[in-house]
């Protein structure tokens, strides 16, 4: 049978079925034998999605109008919209997916799924379908995002995660999606913000401040909803959702927990904290003693930190880039409390920056060994992200120190800032350009530091 006749002959079997429903819509016997017919031609359309460069034809012949109407055809418009099947010809997706788009193909899915009992096996895997048509649509083309989102799959999404159900596949899938959503889209994080969609992923994590997943799956959604949370936080407004929601108390709560949350806790404040946007955030984590949770982290990378299958790079960046971000955007009393942390038992806090700062330049080192000749790549492309944030440290903090704020405590911990590059600067000659730095902030405080920094070459 030709593609083409199997299509005329799914659409005369759908327009009898829909007849006979209308015509007897309380006698399932009148229409129960055009409905396994109809059935029977959409099983014999599943070998169409082996065949994208006839997919024009789905559109030509008005099929595709009649399969959006039939929840039976979910199964069909998943294998056919298989992304390895979208890819094989790219110019029968596209007339695929266009045709789809304007038959609000995600509206009418999610008032499907809305329909749909998830205590039913059947139902169940056909909301499974439904979210793997949107994966596949959305990884073909990224710009429907936004699109899918506005037509009610962003509320369905937060309404199912929300819902007191049992852990189970779709929920995964759920999570799953959001984080696909809001992936590099203001849009859809504006939309998640104003609806309240901040405060559900908070509820949702709070369970593994005190718990860890009890499987690879539970994780697996844990961490899709951390990766949501850090991208809705790189828009602005959602910053003080999340300050209002009282995430700030929570990532803190994970941190000191030391359950496998706290990994991804610290990326959140990371990206909750950052730039000048993240000022409130920075002050209101001081205030409530985030200080005495993220310097022990600083200190020392936590041994059941490599267990979550994060890297002690990863950990050292994210701490790092925090204390960075507090350096620059922390004012008066707030300030003055970090700053004393570095004062601390023989200024230890100092000697650990710079360990990490010779660890980094190290590397730093033998990266420009192996990329020599490349003169136009820029340096940030190659540099392992850690170095980058302790850069910020290291520079936010020393530059960062006004005239009103030098006094005894500051030129004690820039001597031991001297003290310990002279110590390395005939292994890492580089570093005098950190001392360069230092003479820089001597200079322009008009003060005279009680070290002597003679170590040019």
């Amino acid at each position: 049978i030709s593609v083409k006749k199997m299509i005329l002959t799914f659409e005369k079997r759908s327009y009898k079925n829909q007849e006979l429903r209308i015509k007897f819509p309380d006698n399932p016997e009148k229409f129960m034998e055009s409905e396994l017919d109809l059935n029977d031609i959409i099983q014999e359309m599943h070998v169409i999605a082996t065949m994208p460069d006839l997919y024009h034809l789905l559109v030509e012949l008005n099929a595709v109008h009649s399969l959006l109407g039939l929840l039976t055809v979910v199964d069909l418009l998943q294998e056919l919209t298989d992304i390895d099947t979208l890819h094989e010809s790219e110019e029968g997706a596209e007339v695929l997916i266009d045709a789809l788009l304007e038959g609000q193909v995600v509206a009418l899915l999610v008032q499907n799924m809305e329909r749909l009992d998830e205590q039913v096996k059947e139902e169940a895997d056909g909301i499974y379908n439904t979210l793997a048509i949107t994966e596949n649509m959305a990884e073909f083309r990224p710009g429907l995002c936004t699109e899918a989102a506005q037509q009610g799959l962003m509320q369905w999404l937060l309404k199912r995660i929300k819902a007191k159900m049992p852990f189970d596949a779709n929920k995964l899938y759920c999570s799953e999606i959001l984080a696909i959503l809001l992936q590099n889209n203001d849009n859809t994080r504006e939309l998640l913000g104003e609806m309240d969609g901040i405060d559900v992923l908070l509820q949702q994590l709070s369970v593994f401040k005190r718990h860890n997943p009890s499987t690879a799956e539970e994780q697996e959604m844990m961490e899709n909803l951390f990766d949501g949370l850090c991208s809705c936080l790189m828009l602005p407004t959602n910053r003080d959702r999340f300050l209002r929601g009282e995430g700030l108390q929570l990532m803190n709560l994970m941190l000191r927990e030391k359950k496998m949350s706290r990994t991804s806790a610290l990326k959140v404040l990371d990206h909750g904290m950052i730039g000048p946007e993240g000022a409130d955030n920075c002050h209101k984590f001081v205030d409530i003693l985030g200080l005495r949770t993220i310097f022990p982290l600083f200190m020392k990378t936590p041994k059941k930190m490599k267990k979550t299958g994060a890297s002690e790079k990863e950990h050292e960046e994210h701490v790092c880039s925090i204390i960075a971000s507090m350096l620059r955007n922390l004012k008066s009393q707030q300030r003055s409390r970090l700053l004393n942390k570095f004062t601390e038992n023989d200024c230890e806090k100092v000697d650990r920056l710079m360990e990490l700062h010779f660890k980094y330049l190290e590397a730093v080192q033998q990266a420009d060994k192996r990329i020599e000749g490349e003169k136009h790549v820029m340096l940030f492309l190659y540099l392992p992200g850690t170095y980058f944030a302790l850069g910020c440290t290291v520079a936010s903090w020393v530059t960062s120190l006004p005239f009103w704020d030098v006094s005894a405590w500051s030129l004690h911990v820039l001597s031991v800032h001297v003290w310990v590059f002279s110590r390395y600067s005939g292994f890492f000659p580089q570093s005098k350009n950190m001392l360069r730095l230092i003479d820089t902030f001597k200079l322009s405080v008009g003060v005279n530091v009680s070290v002597t920094v003679c170590l040019y070459m």
